[in-house]
């Protein structure tokens, strides 16, 4: 076999926990061409190696740690790295995708990704550095939070470039939307995937290393890159993005009725402004940072200096977790906010599963199917900080109430009683982030057909969230007008999801950030990645190659779903979002004839319309005919 192209390392390291084995390989350039890196990798690993049989906590489970051939690179926001496995939280195709700098040291160690299985009798850390890996005990660092973790592992390897991913007590205690947290504050949330490495007794993966990645133009790409990176300087959402993050987007959003309040019972928060990206920056901003190579910065360091919670120093505070601490839970206390997005980083759960799971309950007392005695003791009022504090540690160490929320919504729905199951926001099993699709048809979709279940960064339909006429014309033509600039409007929305997913899975396979804050698909598309694949690669690929490698990521994330009985029954939204209009005044109604987006959506990616299974015919298309004789029983050569 000979040795990947450019952008790779082209090594990948397999490791199996139960007999401590450790093996190198040649990264495959076959398998390189066709699935790029990131989650194309896992993908195509789960679907050969994790089959329906396999329980996600299992021994037999793999968890696989990814770059892409633009990670670690000159290119703009190239420090992305992605986990997959089989998903303890919904039990279909799980993967989370994390920036900051620990992708970067991944490939530096010497490999372009990791792949694990078996299971530990032991605590253990897997250690990389210039290429040589070993298990290492962990009895020392187990029970530690992350922020411990990492600093104990930093003195113990006295590495200055150390880059750690590790798991805390949420994980150890198979929280079933445990995430990993990587150096210093980033996040493999959602899906749980901490608690595949708790399962695994995998504490941690510490990584160092001065391997650079390797280009066939390496002059030709650095031209590329530094050209992009002055186009997103100059682009006109540059200065709100760089100076607020995505908590710049609380304002926005709630303006337009987008904004889940008090577990979706409204898209507005008369209380936004005292959670806003703005009122953080002025109370509590201490400097900027940011990932590898982004000119961004989006990620800020925030204090808190008196009061409750003075001394409290923490970054990576996020959109999404100001709704789930916020008003998702009818809370306009910021400092408490902090506090508990503080509490998930250290402990090592995703913001939004946590948040949503104590607003579930919430409800639930509201509507008095659940009592406080239900809460041990707790009172559920809208707001209440001690209660939310109170279940977020609950949650984390499986204590009283807290051992059914940390199974996620939907089992915890199940183990309320029937009349819960309403209250439950969650598709395919994961809860649904800090978007209202009543207010957004577009994101309404995205929730129902992405792949890991409801989500908002799988297609990431924007141009229609900012109402922007321009950049529809820019990167689809007159033809999509007016209808897809409009947040309300159905028409064509099923063609930007699509587009966004095959999008999507292209950028978590190279390894960059899909955002660089809210605005990169305005300057880095299809074309763009293209050429900056052929420069390091030497690859002779085009726009319409990588769109094709797109949908073969996104179709064989679906064969693996539906090989578990995953189909057109699952892509549903909960009732309140389809036949509760909302009462947010930018919101106009519900999310409008799903059926129909959804027979639309099925028609333009070549899937059937009763099963809403990828056909044969589309499988062979993109190369898939095992996927197709494994869901048909006939199909491609």
């Amino acid at each position: 076999m000979t040795r990947a192209r450019g952008g790779y390392v082209g090594r990948v390291l397999h490791v199996d926990l139960s007999s401590r084995r450790l093996e190198a390989r040649p990264l495959d350039p076959t398998l390189a061409r066709a699935y790029l890196g990131g989650s194309g990798f896992g993908a195509k690993v789960l679907w050969d190696e994790v089959g329906p049989d396999v329980d996600p906590l299992s021994p037999d489970a793999v968890l696989i740690v990814a770059t892409g051939p633009l990670t670690g690179t000159a290119w703009p926001c190239s420090g992305r790295t992605e986990a997959i496995a089989r998903s303890p939280l919904t039990g279909i195709y799980g993967d989370s995708n994390a920036g900051g700098t620990f992708g970067p040291g991944l490939k530096f160690s010497g490999y372009d990704a990791v792949v694990v299985r078996g299971s530990s009798d032991a605590p253990v850390v897997l250690r990389i550095a210039d290429g040589v890996a070993a298990i290492d005990d962990a009895g020392d660092v187990w029970g530690l939070d992350t922020i411990q973790t990492e600093a104990a592992l930093r003195d113990r390897y006295a590495a200055p470039a150390l880059q750690v991913a590790s798991i805390g007590p949420a994980g150890e205690r198979g929280v079933r939307f445990a995430s990993i947290q990587a150096t210093p504050n980033r996040s493999f949330g959602r899906c749980g995937l901490g608690a595949v490495m708790g399962a695994k007794r995998l504490k941690a993966i510490a990584v160092s290393g001065s391997k650079r990645v390797p280009f066939v133009d390496r002059a030709g790409f650095i031209e590329l890159a530094q050209s992009l990176h002055a186009r997103l300087r100059a682009n006109a959402m540059f200065p709100a993005c760089s100076r607020f993050g995505t908590p710049g987007l609380v304002r926005v959003v709630n303006e337009i009725g987008r904004f889940p309040t008090r577990n979706f019972q409204d898209g507005e928060f008369a209380k936004a402004e005292e959670i806003s990206g703005e009122t953080l920056r002025e109370r509590y901003f201490v400097r900027d940072t940011g990932c590898f190579a982004c000119p961004v910065r989006c990620d800020k360091v925030y204090r808190i200096d008196a009061g409750r919670f003075a001394g409290l120093e923490t970054s990576s505070v996020e959109y999404e977790t100001l709704n789930a601490f916020g008003a998702g839970l009818g809370n306009a206390d910021l400092e408490a906010i902090l506090f508990a997005s503080d509490r998930c980083d250290r402990l090592g759960m995703d913001t939004i599963s946590t948040g949503r799971a104590i607003g579930f309950a919430m409800e639930l007392v509201q509507r008095g199917i659940l009592t406080r005695g239900d809460l041990d003791g707790l009172d559920a009022t809208w707001g209440n900080v001690e209660t939310i504090l109170s279940l977020v540690e609950r949650i984390a160490t499986r204590e009283g109430v807290g051992d059914v929320l940390a199974e996620g919504v939907r089992r915890a729905a199940a183990a309320f009683g029937a009349a819960a199951r309403p209250y439950a926001m969650e598709v395919k099993g994961m809860e649904i982030p800090a978007q209202d699709g009543r207010a957004q048809q577009s994101m309404g979709l995205a929730h129902m057909t992405s792949n890991r279940g409801a989500d908002h960064l799988k297609a990431f339909p924007t141009v229609d969230e900012t109402g922007s006429a321009a950049e529809v014309l820019r990167r689809y033509g007159p033809q999509f007008l007016p209808e897809m600039a409009d947040p309300h409007a159905t028409r064509h929305k099923p063609f930007l999801v699509k587009d966004g997913e095959d999008f999507g899975a292209v950028v978590d396979s190279v390894g960059v950030c899909k955002s660089g804050g809210t605005f990169v698909m305005a300057e880095i598309y299809w074309p763009e990645i293209a050429a900056g694949l052929r420069l390091a690669t030497g690859w002779a690929l085009d726009e319409e190659e990588l769109r094709a490698i797109g949908e073969r990521i996104v179709n064989l994330a679906r064969a693996y779903n539906a090989r578990l009985g995953i189909g057109r029954a699952d892509d549903r939204l909960p009732e309140r979002m389809t036949a509760e209009p909302s009462p947010a005044r930018g919101a106009r109604g519900q999310v409008a004839h799903a059926p129909k987006m959804l027979d639309e959506y099925y028609a333009l990616r070549g899937w059937d319309l009763v099963t809403g299974w990828p056909t044969a015919a589309t499988l062979d298309r993109l190369g898939l005919g095992d996927a197709g004789r494994a869901l048909w029983g006939y199909g491609g050569g």
